[in-house]
């Protein structure tokens, strides 16, 4: 921890006789405020990813009124700040394109104005990360307020989890099992509150991640949106934060190698989303701490899955947060933890685990009783993903842990969109389904197209899982044998990129093995025949991401985000 602050930093901007500081305080009177209310009180930014198009986030507007009153109740200036959105519904061709952009608007809002310590709203899968990130490249006090899990979904009597189900249920529907009007009424069933999927998907697995590193009130990553205790955590936080400011107690302070460690123990004992292995390099690369796919294959192999939410499991985030929440199961992993770690309270991190139970042990395994003895990620290497690939295997089906089949290959999406049904495509339940063309630059931005579809043709027979590889992500909510992540990428000149129909592609994940089944010779003619693809970008933003983006298993940031430096501070005077 810092020593306290004598002087907020903004006090730059609203101190002295100069013109500046008169300039910035008759604005302030312009904005309805007396000198009484902000002057020597600690700024407070509310980074907000509230918006009308964001159903995740449907209730932020009202949540940041409660984080204002906790920033007023403890003698802080509360500032709402309204940031992208990254709405992973609807934000074409992903939302992982633009993770980095609010990540900037973040880091720079935070630098540029009279802030001095933040809220972050976020929890729609990039939101997380994004904000974090940003945060930890500013460097101010700073805490982070999960936007909560939906409510249960509901059809005919039966659960539905938001995303999982529609994967289900749309393989049904294209196997004839299911009718349009069924299809209808979950539609209408699927998403009933405002939050962000009620599924362990990447936004649960990203807020409790956040919640393991120390970034939120204890407890707080599993609340539902909707319920009253959301209220009182985000009035709770804003309170907080002012407190952090005047102990000088930074986000800095928080992240600390140990902290990284523990988010992926806790990623892995949730059986979480494979997405967090992108977002945690990262998020440590902005922290300058190294972490690589082989911390997470390392400890994947010594955490068990604890937590029954599905797609691991049977359960879902309502559930979770009754049987005890992350603070129950984070108890269940004492032992393994870094305790004396700070956090965000001010406490170590053991302090904060104080009291937690968990109440349901159907939901939350014992140690001794898992979901899996090992972390369900595995981290996968070979001739074909020479930088590594991930697979969540607790979610697949097990006799494909370990296979080898030919492969039908698909470069980039409309082809795979154009071929995948065609009735004369020759597939069979013991392919390998190839997807090239779908990663950071050839995606572009990484789109979650990594649950290849099973062609109709097998889904009428009755297949429900197949072997499936791609440098694309696929979303938490997901399932299946899907080998994601192949590093590097195909449009960079990746095997990935050399792969044939017919080539015998093997998996196998007890030992960490993906690899094509031909000679290095013919590899190596392979890749001397390849032509690179042309640019995705011209210009813009999309110029700006293509010539800068990292691989998958470097985290897909911006090299000069997460390069060590610092930035002088803004002359405010």
């Amino acid at each position: 921890m810092t020593s306290a602050r004598k002087k907020l930093r903004s006090a730059e901007w609203f101190e002295g006789e100069g013109l500046r500081a008169f300039s910035h305080n008759a604005r302030m009177r312009q904005l309805g405020m007396n000198p009484s209310e902000h002057l020597g009180k600690p700024v407070i930014a509310i980074l907000n990813t509230w918006s009308g198009i964001n159903p995740c986030h449907m209730h932020l507007r009202e949540r940041a009124q409660q984080v204002e009153r906790g920033v007023w109740e403890a003698g802080g200036y509360p500032v709402e700040f309204p940031v992208s959105t990254l709405s992973e519904t609807y934000q074409k061709p992903t939302p992982m394109m633009y993770r980095n952009m609010l990540s900037m608007e973040t880091e720079e809002i935070l630098r540029s104005y009279p802030v001095d310590g933040c809220v972050l709203m976020g929890g729609c899968d990039k939101t997380t990360p994004a904000l974090l990130m940003g945060a930890a490249s500013a460097g101010l006090p700073a805490v982070f307020v999960p936007a909560g899990p939906m409510l249960r979904g509901h059809w005919r009597g039966e659960k539905l989890a938001s995303g999982t189900d529609m994967w289900r249920f749309w393989d049904e529907k294209r196997a004839g099992t299911i009718s349009s009007s069924d299809w209808s009424e979950i539609q209408s069933g699927l998403a009933r509150s405002p939050g962000t999927c009620m599924t362990m998907g990447t936004a649960s697995t990203m807020t409790a991640a956040a919640e393991a590193l120390g970034l939120t009130l204890p407890g707080a990553s599993s609340i539902p949106a909707v319920d009253s205790a959301h209220h009182r955590m985000a009035a709770a936080s804003g309170m907080r934060v002012v407190e952090m400011v005047r102990e000088g107690l930074t986000i800095g302070d928080v992240l600390s190698a140990e902290a990284y460690e523990d988010a992926i123990r806790t990623v892995l004992a949730l059986g979480g989303s494979t997405n967090s292995y992108i977002h945690l390099i990262a998020m440590a690369g902005r922290s300058q701490i190294p972490l690589s796919l082989d911390d997470f294959d390392r400890l994947s192999r010594e955490v068990p899955v604890l937590a029954s939410v599905q797609p691991a499991g049977s359960h879902l985030m309502e559930d979770f947060y009754y049987a005890g929440g992350l603070r129950g199961l984070l108890s269940r992993l004492r032992e393994s933890l870094h305790l004396e770690r700070i956090t965000v309270t001010g406490r170590t991190f053991g302090e904060d685990l104080e009291g937690a139970e968990v109440y349901d042990s159907s939901v939350i395994r014992p140690v001794d009783d898992p979901i899996s003895a090992e972390g369900g990620l595995a981290v996968l290497r070979g001739n074909l993903a020479p930088d590594g690939a991930v697979i969540k295997y607790v979610a697949a089906d097990p006799a494909l842990w370990r296979h080898t089949g030919p492969a039908v290959v698909f470069h980039g999406y409309k082809d795979l969109q154009a071929r995948i049904n065609d009735p004369s495509l020759d597939v069979t339940k013991d392919s390998v389904i190839v997807l090239a063309g779908g990663g950071p630059k050839g995606g572009p931005g990484m789109p979650e197209y990594g649950m290849l579809p099973i062609p109709d043709k097998l889904l009428h027979e009755g297949v429900r899982d197949m072997v499936r590889v791609s440098d694309a992500r696929m979303s938490g909510t997901s399932y299946g044998a899907c080998v994601l992540h192949v590093a590097p990428e195909a449009h960079v000149g990746g095997p990935l990129a050399l792969v044939r129909d017919g080539d015998l592609v093997t998996l196998d994940v007890e030992a960490r093995v993906l690899r094509v089944e031909i000679s290095d010779e013919e590899m190596t003619r392979r890749r001397d025949a390849w032509t690179p693809p042309p640019a995705k970008f011209e210009r813009g933003y999309g110029a700006l991401y293509y010539e800068h983006i990292t691989q998958a298993d470097e985290g897909c940031d911006f090299e000069f985000l997460s390069r060590p430096g610092t930035n002088p501070e803004p002359n405010a005077r």
